[in-house]
């Protein structure tokens, strides 16, 4: 079978060595005689995933040892949820940073907890670049400061982070996590949908400061308490444990690649080459973000009129290549190129964007 060239935005493309190992372990994981989705979760054999999953992702990000790793249910859009409910008390407010789509989610669902702040805001640039850190106006009071490290729709990304120095800096970091190097202990916590770049759907990864988990918050639902999740190491109830061990095989797999030094380099590659045959396709291909806030993860661009992304978008599709039309919310193309995306993919790509742009103008 030929693999396709998988340019989707997430659920998105898995290492097909990690596929292939977990097809290969699928009936007999560990010599249990059962698949990983028949383990018990109490069970040795997948305490030992659960635990191997963890310990990936502090060695890979270096996570500091004052900080606690949770793996979680509910994607991104319940840590909106979960955040305020734990974080914001009821005599603070919380600041946002808006610049895209899921920014203002995550402002949304804050709103219904308790007092919010927008202390920057790209929304009347078309969401196209990300605020200069050096004009944010932090407020010292803040319970935290919220952003969205990477913009999926938008293709927009932090390449500085704010510094935010006692307030707790909190970032979604779904769409770029373990892409790029981070220094861990500027954040006070890193939330992330593993569909992307660490794993299939079903499991969200929590990357908390311990002095940011209160323990006996009654008012909280019990699934809904950080404490009691890194209290029972993540497993106080059923965990998605299929996509757990598919986490932890991303982490092998990460490792083999060289570590996130070695990742971030492929990333830049992969992202160039496609930005290239943007900007050197004399305003054919329209990028929609700012030059110094393109993002790596997902790269959105236009044609001259829709007839002609309607054109590229089936020939592509007919070509082999898969997700490359936009958001349903800006339409437009995007490619993600996130970690698993491989290189050859990417070549691929801008190899057929210059073919398109040169028979289009040639024909019309």
């Amino acid at each position: 079978m030929k693999r396709a060239r998988n340019f989707n935005a997430g659920p998105a493309a898995l290492p097909e060595e990690v596929l292939v190992r977990a097809e290969k372990e699928f009936l007999n994981i560990n010599n249990s005689g059962m698949s990983v989705m028949e383990l018990s979760h109490r069970s040795a054999i997948f305490e030992s995933i659960h635990n191997q999953a963890i310990q990936g992702l502090k060695d890979l990000l270096y996570i500091p040892e004052n900080y606690e790793v949770l793996l979680l249910q509910g994607g991104a859009s319940l840590q909106f949820s979960m955040v305020p409910m734990n974080l914001l008390p009821a005599d603070k407010h919380a600041d946002y940073v808006l610049t895209g789509s899921w920014s203002e989610k995550a402002l949304k669902e804050a709103e219904k907890v308790g007092e919010t702040k927008i202390i920057a805001s790209s929304k009347d640039g078309s969401y196209k670049f990300i605020p200069n850190v050096n004009d944010l106006s932090i407020d010292e009071t803040a319970a935290y400061l919220h952003i969205t490290s990477n913009n999926t729709i938008y293709g927009t990304q932090w390449t500085v982070f704010p510094s935010t120095q006692s307030v707790p800096l909190i970032a979604d970091m779904s769409s770029d996590i373990l892409s790029r190097e981070i220094d861990v202990s500027k954040f006070g916590v890193i939330y992330a949908g593993a569909q992307k770049n660490l794993g299939p759907s079903g499991v969200t990864v929590v990357i908390i400061r311990k002095d940011l988990i209160q323990p006996n918050q009654t008012n909280l639902p019990s699934m809904l308490d950080y404490s009691i999740h890194a209290k029972s190491n993540s497993l106080y109830n059923t965990p998605p444990t299929m996509a757990i061990y598919l986490l932890s095989l991303v982490m092998e797999w990460v490792k083999k690649q060289g570590g996130i030094k070695a990742i971030e380099a492929m990333n830049s590659k992969k992202a160039n080459l496609i930005y290239a045959a943007i900007d050197e396709s004399d305003g054919f291909y329209i990028g929609h973000a700012e030059t110094n806030s393109r993002s790596k993860m997902n790269i959105t661009f236009n044609l001259p009129t829709e007839a002609a992304e309607k054109l590229f978008l089936q020939q592509a599709s007919d070509a082999g290549f898969v997700g490359l039309a936009g958001h349903r919310s800006i339409g437009g193309c995007r490619a993600s190129i996130y970690n698993a995306v491989p290189l050859a993919h990417c070549e691929e790509l801008a190899a057929f964007m210059k073919n398109f742009k040169n028979s289009y103008e040639k024909n019309s």
